[in-house]
């Protein structure tokens, strides 16, 4: 016959309770959503690839979860720089458009974000097959539209197409 030690089922029971409590709260926010266009199986296979190879940490944010679990993009920190590939061109592109370039990589970026750092910046390297779009928060800028270019060059050059060098 088992014999249980005074206290042992309610400690036991709190440790638990704390434990469940606490990998709740380690959960953080709720994963964030990625949408992006139907891809042929050429640029699918590339945006997988990119998505595999990027860094888990943008500087000093942090990978996150993301929605649907395969969506083809990634997400860091709070509130989340996110980028997605596969996207379609923006709109706005005009032939004298700014082409900002950073490691190598050209992105395209909206006159409104340029001139005014207060607003979410959403910045698509349009001169490569597949196209990828990072968008920076207010909140993350400026560091972390620096950040997030330098950390993502390098799986947009290996994995996509230059189709089109920056201007």
């Amino acid at each position: 016959m088992l014999r249980r030690r005074p206290g042992t089922t309610r400690s036991r029971g709190v440790v638990l309770c704390v434990a469940l409590t606490a990998a709740v709260a380690g959960c953080g926010t709720d994963p964030v959503a990625i949408t992006g266009p139907d891809l042929d199986e050429a640029d699918s296979r590339a945006c997988r690839a990119l998505v595999d190879d990027l860094p888990d940490a943008l500087g000093d944010r942090e990978r996150v979860e993301v929605t649907p679990a395969d969506a083809l993009g990634a997400a860091w920190g709070e509130p989340a720089i996110v980028l997605t590939c596969g996207v379609d061109e923006p709109g706005g592109i005009t032939r004298t458009a700014v082409c900002q370039e950073v490691n190598g990589i050209g992105w395209f970026v909206p006159d409104a974000a340029l001139e005014d750092e207060s607003l979410d910046a959403t910045l698509t390297a349009v001169g490569h097959r597949p196209r990828v779009q990072v968008s920076v928060p207010a909140e993350q800028r400026p560091e972390g539209v620096a950040a997030a270019l330098a950390g993502v060059a390098g799986a947009v050059e290996e994995h996509t197409e230059l189709v089109r060098p920056c201007l």
